[in-house]
């Protein structure tokens, strides 16, 4: 039965202790970490000027306000970011006439210089990067596990997987986005920020911390379930047609965008109303009010199609498959890459440079 990171199951017991590298792919979770780091960093290095482009372009068209919310996508994670209040220097009110975006691409650069285009990406590296590691890296122990249980139905272990990581990441990170949407919205000391969360909770409850994860979940869970499915589907398919044991960058690069693609397509519904929903949110929390007004997901839905119709929960079909497809590719392309290096070294330092280049 086909892993994660080979075409061939292997399992080593002999050779690895508990405490040294994966029985499932030879690596252990620090190098999994480090191979899912790197990978976020290049991805969001790649992915975050179109994202730069798209905003600049949307305030060009219509002027953000203050407290207007928008949503900035780094290639790893969407974030709410709320405009700031009497700040008329902020990277997305940069003055320019743009007449498209390669326009755009090339205006920016020339008049403010090539870091324009990753403007607002530190703030956000600083939750998406370690949410990435947390999920990559529980999805590879929790896929190596199910493997070894589920008995007849291993193929389905990578869509289990993907679920259980997904949803493990985003309730980690829920109430670290919210304080940062709270931090950038209304400029609270920490001892500030402390204070208010502190009420927060007193008043309704813990899970007031999460507010928002619902939809999040709606939409997330299901794209990674049918994103990991597919991807390791196509790879093994890959691999036999191309009669190769391991998949090479090629192969887990046109996989992680074809299934990236499929997966984005049918989860767009929910992706509509994750960022309606994250958007009002964060425009209660800019004007300091309660965020009780919030419908839930499906009420949001009918919302939509009543307004706009059915076609409403397809909007910004061709921009999120646009944004979807490479940021997918290159994470997982470069995920794959970075254990395959460290496997190599793990089999070096084992069997010795001589056996590991005969086999």
């Amino acid at each position: 039965m086909p892993s994660q990171s080979n075409c061939v199951f292997v399992f080593k017991e002999d050779t690895m202790s508990a405490s040294g590298p994966s029985a499932s792919n030879d690596i252990t979770p620090v190098q999994q970490m480090v191979a899912s780091c790197s990978g976020a960093i290049l991805t969001s290095l790649f992915v975050t000027p179109l994202d730069v482009v798209k905003i600049r372009l949307q305030a060009q068209k219509n002027p953000f306000p203050k407290g207007k919310c928008f949503v900035y996508c780094n290639g790893l994670m969407d974030h709410i970011c709320v405009c700031e209040n009497g700040n008329s220097k902020a990277w997305y009110k940069a003055p320019g006439h743009f007449s498209g975006t390669l326009d755009a691409f090339i205006k920016i650069v020339r008049h403010e210089g090539i870091k324009a285009l990753w403007s607002g990406l530190p703030p956000t590296l600083v939750m998406a990067v370690p949410a990435t590691v947390i999920y990559f890296t529980c999805y590879d122990q929790l896929c190596a596990a199910l493997r070894v249980r589920m008995g007849n139905y291993t193929q389905e272990a990578p869509l289990l997987a993907g679920a259980i990581a997904r949803v493990g990441s985003a309730t980690v990170i829920s109430p670290l986005e919210l304080i940062r949407t709270k931090l950038q919205s209304q400029k609270q000391s920490y001892r500030e920020l402390t204070n208010c969360i502190s009420s927060a909770v007193a008043t309704e409850g813990w899970l007031s911390l999460w507010r928002g994860l619902g939809p999040t979940l709606f939409r997330d869970v299901p794209f990674s379930a049918m994103y990991w499915y597919n991807y390791e589907k196509s790879k093994n398919w890959l691999c036999e047609r191309y009669n190769t044991r391991e998949p090479t960058f090629t192969i887990t690069f046109i996989s992680g965008a074809a299934s990236g693609s499929i997966a984005s397509i049918v989860t767009l519904p929910f992706d509509v109303v994750k960022t309606r929903r994250q958007v009002e949110l964060g425009e209660l929390q800019a004007k300091n009010l309660s965020c009780q007004v919030s419908s839930s997901t499906f009420s949001v839905m009918s919302r939509i199609v009543a307004q706009d119709g059915f076609s409403g929960l397809f909007a910004g079909f061709l921009p999120r498959l646009i944004k979807v497809a490479p940021a997918c590719a290159i994470m997982i392309s470069t995920y794959e890459f970075g254990k395959a290096f460290f496997r190599k070294h793990n089999q070096e330092r084992i069997l010795g440079p001589l056996q590991t280049s005969n086999t």
